[in-house]
């Protein structure tokens, strides 16, 4: 499928029963409603989606259903994180075998690889696939940043098209702009810096709680598209709290209890993940609840994500 780095981007959990088994139809339900809310693609294999602890056997099940599921409505990107380029360039055949219409790719994981590293592993894995690729670029929790001057490299790759900015220095959206103009479409990925990216010029977001909210998080990003700062700061502040959730290291834990509590999920992580308990799982249940309690109306806006589908 065609398509551009442009909207909200869902980085999709991973559903599990009680057997410790994957959902299916509990994914099929939350990804008929980020549809139905208007999103432009979904994201698989993520730090949500707790890639990590999940099998190739797994990754395909979950990669085959949403295409088969959603791919006539959006585009399925699967995410690379992994520590040999053997592997990564195994998990990019994969991908596109398995219907994929794009990859997200972190840098190596576990070894911190320099700029002449960082920039051949890119590479190797951009030139081995006609996959459209959008660079993670997160050195806050990975600990390799992707520079400017790396980018500079990275753009002879022509499908190397999209950058997830996660560096929490919104600033960089504004460099990027300045040094490479449009070349890259760049998309924020830090859930609580969405609204200022935005009004800096990033094409889209990449987010984590519109797993559970993604018609406010839809809103939020087609009313600044329209100009209506004011309607989607609104929502923005009501919303903030929740998103502070997306900047927790147990941010997969905490978005699953709200996904269970909209009734867009289930609570169940896979090991060594454990369920939240105790004060602090009433502690995050009554951000979420607050939340829901003082959920605003949503004015109409006429700009839909799924507008940008080509």
């Amino acid at each position: 499928m065609a398509f551009e780095w442009k909207g909200v981007f869902p980085a999709i959990t991973t559903k599990f029963t009680a057997a410790d088994e994957l959902d299916l139809s509990l994914f099929a339900a939350n990804l008929r409603e980020q549809i139905s809310a208007g999103v432009s693609g979904i994201i698989l294999g993520g730090t949500l989606g707790e890639a990590s602890v999940l099998s190739t056997e797994e990754k395909e099940t979950l990669v085959k259903f949403a295409v088969n599921d959603v791919g006539n409505h959006l585009p399925v990107i699967v995410n690379i994180a992994e520590g040999s380029t053997r592997e990564a360039l195994r998990q990019a055949a994969l991908a596109k075998e398995w219907g994929a219409s794009g990859l997200m790719l972190l840098p190596p994981m576990r070894y911190k690889s320099d700029h002449r590293e960082t920039v051949a592993y890119f590479k190797t894995i951009a030139t081995s696939t006609d996959l459209p690729i959008m660079i993670y670029n997160n050195p806050i929790d990975y600990k390799i940043e992707v520079t400017l001057d790396m980018f500079d490299e990275l753009a002879e790759c022509s499908n190397i098209t999209a950058v997830k900015d996660s560096t929490r220095d919104i600033t960089n959206i504004t460099r990027m702009r300045n040094r490479f103009g449009y070349r890259f479409s760049l998309l924020c990925g830090v859930d609580t810096l969405a609204l200022e990216s935005l009004c800096l010029g990033a094409d889209g977001l990449v987010a984590g709680l519109v797993c559970a909210f993604p018609r406010e998080t839809v809103a939020i990003f087609s009313l600044v598209k329209e100009g209506r700062l004011k309607e989607a700061l609104g929502i923005y502040r009501w919303f903030m709290p929740l998103l502070e959730l997306d900047i927790h290291p147990k941010l997969v834990q905490y978005i699953k209890l709200a996904e269970a509590e909209v009734g867009l999920g289930s609570e169940y992580v896979r090991a060594p993940r454990l369920m939240l308990e105790g004060e602090e799982r009433e502690q995050i249940l009554k951000v979420i609840r607050t939340g829901i309690a003082t959920r605003p109306r949503l004015p109409d806006y006429s700009f839909s994500s799924n507008k940008l589908l080509s």
